[in-house]
């Protein structure tokens, strides 16, 4: 949990100065020299105008015509100055925290996705919860109150710095009073509200993030929710999910109230104590009624520069949260800490790998990432290249897992894995990833850039019997949902044509014909068995043994047994 300490302040620093002592620190300092040198211009513009307003005051009160005027035209001299450059001062600030969101954004986007992050966290560590919402709401909170907060720091010292001078020509007495009472109120604010409000605001972003979470899952499996009539079910998840929010949040308002009533009374005090402290010098004579009203001013603009904590407690507050959980996040995104989260402490045995022209097992013995059950032991195989092998066996005896291992997702167990490098195999899993983005993209995914001639993919198209779906969707630059428009088989079928047109050495299909028939299944398999690609499939149709040189069977009390398949059973 964020506290308003040094360790608040690491965490924040951690993240900060990677921007800021990185390779775009003089683009991001000359930004801030400039938002400085418009922040110093405007306050100084501020006390001037103060200053006139007082002035204006006085001359209406001595009925000094020409007095008054030439204070109103000097008055709006300086705001034709003013205006501007609080106006500069503005934009330069957004700018800057846009700059610095994008920046961020780009490098815990790269880091997410840097040795499978993403698929790390989501198998290793679950109580990190909703990345999506940490990558796009929380680094654009921290960037834009970051560089608000600190902008606000520097205006409150320079207001001080300005105004405070003008209070103490006006009444000394005032000055002292104003830094006790701000002291005071600021030391009460933290101590009754601050870990209250700063655990309330961290739990709320994280029950909004499950509510909102709850309802991509529908949109996302509408169909299938649809079939199992489980809408029901839905409807009281997301319902729970949203009380939850509910709850925490009226918890949150309750402690809000308790802060806006001590601040609300506490802030009143600065608009009618000047008034009293000057009346009597003024009364006396002493000094002229627009001295009032300047010493007004200038009092509420330091009282509110002190006061910067109590008046942004519930902003520094959800701020402390929002660290807390970029923080977490950016840990997770650390190889170390990725790694110190997937074992329990103590050495743990994992797989080797190395990279070679073909595929082999060597003594493989795949274990759970927790280690607490063993899937397959001291397996050994070479699949020759080129060449095929079928892999079978009952349901969690761990053929998917091995797929995971060969990969390099798991690596759990002892034993060694000789493969090609990862770029050179192709993965395809049961249920085909559709990305966003036109019919070419999906057609050459993963390497989208790659120039293909669109008689090519016509033509690949109609090996795996979707010669029309260009037509059907005005092309190959269409864009569509296709998880959505795209049935299942057709999805497997495309996941062929990526393999054709790819030419990957290495292939590994998992379940990838399930939704097909035979028909279309040997027809796949066939232009598979004629590109002179390895191949490696996981399955449970008998038909599938026609298609492969080799089949391991894989069984459930860890054992394996390695076959060779009769040639007349291939194709």
């Amino acid at each position: 949990m964020a506290r308003f300490n040094w360790t608040g302040f690491r965490r924040f620093w951690t993240i900060a100065r990677t921007y800021w002592l990185g390779e775009e620190k003089w683009k991001a300092g000359g930004l801030l020299l400039l938002i400085g040198l418009f922040l110093l211009g405007y306050t100084g513009l501020s006390v001037v105008l103060n200053n006139k307003r007082g002035v204006l005051i006085s001359a209406l009160s001595a009925q000094d015509e020409s007095r008054f005027w030439q204070t109103v035209w000097v008055f709006l001299g300086v705001l034709v100055a003013y205006a501007p450059l609080l106006a500069g001062y503005d934009y330069l600030q957004k700018r800057l925290g846009l700059e610095w969101r994008r920046w961020l954004t780009g490098q815990f986007v790269g880091d997410y996705f840097r040795d499978r992050a993403f698929y790390a966290i989501q198998q290793f560590q679950p109580d990190l919860d909703n990345p999506d919402q940490r990558l796009a709401e929380d680094i654009r909170n921290f960037t834009q109150q970051s560089l608000a907060l600190l902008l606000v720091g520097v205006s409150s010292v320079l207001q001080v710095m300005a105004f405070s001078s003008v209070l103490w020509g006006i009444s000394r007495p005032l000055v002292g009073f104003l830094v006790l009472y701000a002291l005071a109120g600021t030391l009460v604010t933290v101590l009754i509200f601050g870990q209250p409000l700063v655990r309330l605001n961290f739990e709320q972003l994280k029950k909004e993030a499950n509510f909102r979470f709850s309802l991509v899952r529908i949109r996302e499996n509408a169909e299938a929710i649809a079939f199992y009539r489980g809408e029901a079910q839905e409807a009281g998840l997301v319902n729970q999910r949203f009380l939850e929010a509910f709850e925490n949040f009226k918890r949150l308002i309750i402690w809000e109230l308790n802060l806006n009533a001590l601040t609300n009374a506490y802030e009143f005090i600065p608009f009618i104590l000047p008034a009293i402290v000057v009346a009597p010098a003024v009364f006396a004579g002493d000094l002229e009624v627009g001295k009032v009203s300047e010493a007004q001013g200038a009092f509420v603009r330091v009282f509110f520069s002190l006061n910067v904590i109590v008046a942004r407690f519930q902003e520094l507050t959800a701020f402390g949260a929002g660290i807390d959980r970029l923080y977490s996040f950016a840990e997770a995104l650390t190889p170390v800490e990725r790694q110190d989260s997937e074992a329990e402490p103590g050495d743990r045995p994992t797989i080797a790998v190395s990279t070679a022209d073909h595929l082999a097992l060597e003594h493989l013995t795949l274990q759970t990432p927790n280690y607490q059950r063993t899937l397959i032991e001291n397996l050994c195989l070479a699949v020759p290249s080129p060449g095929s092998l079928l892999i079978v066996g009952p349901s969690g005896c761990g053929k998917s897992s091995l797929l995971r291992a060969i990969a390099g997702l798991w690596n759990s167990g002892q034993g060694t894995i000789h493969r090609p490098e990862l770029d050179r195999i192709l993965f395809i899993p049961q249920k085909p990833y559709m990305i966003l983005g036109t019919l070419r993209d999906q057609l050459l995914y993963p390497h989208p850039s790659q120039t293909v001639e669109e008689s090519t993919l016509k033509a690949t198209l109609e090996k795996v019997n979707l010669a029309d779906l260009a037509d059907r969707f005005g092309g190959f630059e269409a864009i569509e949902e296709w998880g959505d428009v795209l049935s299942l088989g057709e999805q497997q079928r495309l996941t062929f044509a990526r393999i054709l047109l790819n030419q990957p050495d290495f292939v590994i299909l998992d379940e990838a014909t399930s939704a097909l028939d035979l028909p279309n299944e040997a027809q796949l398999y066939s232009h598979l068995a004629h590109t002179g690609i390895t191949f490696i499939s996981v399955g449970h149709r008998e038909s599938l043994k026609a298609y492969h040189q080799n089949l391991l069977e894989l069984r459930a009390d860890h054992r394996w047994v390695l076959k060779s398949l009769a040639p007349q059973t291939r194709i």
